[in-house]
């Protein structure tokens, strides 16, 4: 990454993204699909479902923080939460608008949202996904449920949960990171 202290253009900031994904992307996180994979398949499945492009644009990008940090996999492994959904949206912040940033923020908390108000979800999380619930806090309490659905980025966030989800099928979304630019561009603040 470059120096955080020195301004760069929106133009920049998208090479750099794009860079990462060339310099982490085969990178796993236990799942059966590398980090470029899974984030293809969920730009793909969020395309296929007809949502709006910042959604699409959050799909492509919900787990760059796993990507961007120092050790994401030691982290799991030593069962500390990276965080990586904070750290994402605050690496993304300035570039894109909170419709793109909002739901990579809040993937995390939908999935313990989910975990509280839908058992049958909990169910069908991979095992990866329960272990990772279990270091993100786990299920909501009903309080905390109903404050997060009140957010207005609520549906959204679900929404990129379901996907991330379903974005785990090995052999799938190895190529095409790049076609996703030119939304990429069409989002990002100030290009």
């Amino acid at each position: 990454m470059s120096d955080p202290r020195r301004p760069r253009s929106p133009a920049a900031r998208l090479d750099e993204i794009f860079s990462i994904f060339a310099a982490r992307g085969n990178d796993s996180y236990g799942e059966a699909v590398s980090q470029i994979e899974h984030a293809v398949q969920s730009a793909e499945i969020a395309e296929a479902q007809g949502a709006a492009d910042s959604l699409i644009a959050a799909a492509l990008l919900h787990d760059i923080g796993h990507m961007i940090h120092r050790d994401a996999a030691a982290a799991f492994q030593n069962g500390r939460d990276d965080a990586h959904e904070r750290l994402g949206a605050r690496y993304l912040t300035g570039l894109f608008p909170p419709a793109v940033i909002r739901p990579i923020e809040m993937h995390v908390d939908a999935k313990r949202c989910l975990v509280t108000t839908e058992p049958a979800y909990a169910a069908a999380l991979s095992p990866v996904s329960r272990r990772t619930l279990e270091l993100q806090g786990g299920p909501m309490t009903d309080v905390a449920a109903m404050a997060f659905l009140a957010d207005p980025h609520a549906a959204d966030a679900i929404a990129l949960r379901r996907i991330d989800e379903a974005a785990k099928i090995e052999g799938a979304g190895r190529d095409g990171v790049t076609r996703f630019r030119p939304l990429l561009e069409r989002l990002a603040i100030g290009l």
